[in-house]
């Protein structure tokens, strides 16, 4: 006999009040009914004032101080652990909240500081504290210290996602999770964006003290190696501190704007975004003028936006990585064991600025050009 609406209803509203919050598709589950039929029970109680709805979760309107023990977020907890000072990450951060809160989950966040395996103490008091599953961007500055985390990773017994994280193929961490941008992907649109300004002779600056920073060195080298275009190409640290897997040969450690000279180049790419305003600054001060004499091209685009004259740059999906690192996690929460891992690629896009422009066959100035409104570059 199906049960009256009234009844029905009345028996979301304890629950959700028992618990201050509940997941529209777990009401579904005690009650045997559909979704859909729960979905239209909260949006009535909703209009009447009982009940808030957010994307699929419920919540009471007791005030927190009626609101019984037992929230919802106490059982659903998930741990969410990033290096200091990374404001990369800041907005992967957003990203993978709002889709843990729209979820009906409370993130738990842990800052790892900059010191070799800082990760894993605070990996196992997140879960001596109860949480259900991870999302982790762990620093690693070294591939060693990548490495070396390879083996307690592969036996966390919870759900674990990493964000912007790839191990090694065929490590034992290869099986995890995990949700990266395709920097290979980005390296291209910056050289394909420059390629189709005209410029032959360009220089990759990037970091090399991170699993993306590394990811990008060996992704410029590659493209650089292979295009039929570039006539000179050259990788350099892009600061004295940007690098860790030394040892470095002078050149990878030259003067930028000397460099730049030496190789007549008309293009550099910067990684991070962070580095180039402060190229920008050091060829100011060396009379090398931005887009005039040489072309900017950022990578990360955290803060490229800001700059006195702004950069084109590179704009890998950083709220999108939380999102679905997030949202993958959730899944796995909800799952039985056996499916399979899961290594997701999201393209980063291109924003073209004010710091690039076309120039000549003979590298000279061919003057102002976009190039492109962003996303796509034009081809060669």
């Amino acid at each position: 006999m199906r049960e009256p609406v009234d009844l029905r209803r009345q028996r979301i509203l304890a629950a959700v009040q028992a618990r201050g919050a509940a997941r529209v598709r777990d009401l579904a589950d005690e009650l045997q009914v559909s979704v859909v039929t729960v979905r239209r029970d909260v949006e009535e109680l909703t209009r009447e004032g009982r009940l808030r709805r957010g994307h699929g979760v419920v919540r009471s309107t007791l005030p927190a101080q009626e609101a019984p023990a037992g929230d919802l977020a106490d059982g659903d907890r998930v741990a969410v652990v990033v290096p200091e000072r990374h404001s990369y990450l800041t907005e992967t951060l957003h990203g993978a909240r709002t889709a843990l809160e729209e979820a009906g989950m409370r993130m738990a966040l842990h800052i790892a500081p900059q010191v070799a395996g800082a990760e894993r103490p605070l990996v196992e008091r997140a879960l001596a504290d109860g949480a259900r599953g991870l999302l982790l961007a762990p620093r690693w500055h070294t591939r060693a210290a990548e490495e070396g985390d390879y083996d307690w990773l592969a036996a966390l017994e919870v759900p674990t996602v990493l964000m912007e994280r790839r191990p090694r193929r065929g490590s034992a961490a290869h099986a995890l999770d995990s949700v990266c941008s395709d920097h290979w992907y980005g390296a291209h649109l910056a050289v394909e964006h420059l390629v189709g300004l005209g410029h032959r002779r360009m220089v990759f600056a990037t970091r090399e003290d991170s699993p993306t920073a590394r990811t990008l060195r060996a992704a410029f080298t590659d493209i650089a190696g292979t295009h039929p275009l570039l006539e000179e190409s050259a990788w350099a640290l892009v600061s004295e501190q940007a690098g860790r897997e030394g040892p470095y040969t002078p050149d990878e450690t030259a003067d930028l704007p000397k460099l730049l000279r030496g190789m007549r180049a008309t293009a550099v790419v910067l990684h991070s975004d962070v580095d180039a305003l402060m190229v920008v600054q050091r060829l100011a001060d060396d009379g090398v003028r931005v887009p005039e004499d040489v072309s900017v091209v950022a990578y990360d685009d955290v803060v490229a936006a800001l700059a006195t004259a702004p950069l084109t740059a590179v704009s890998p999906p950083k709220a999108e990585v939380g999102r679905t690192a997030a949202e993958l996690l959730v899944r796995r929460l909800g799952e039985s064991g056996g499916h399979p891992a899961r290594r997701v690629e999201l393209l980063p896009r291109l924003m073209v600025r004010g710091s690039t422009r076309r120039v000549d066959g003979d590298g000279t100035d061919g003057g102002a050009d976009s190039g492109t409104d962003g996303g796509t570059p034009p081809r060669a």
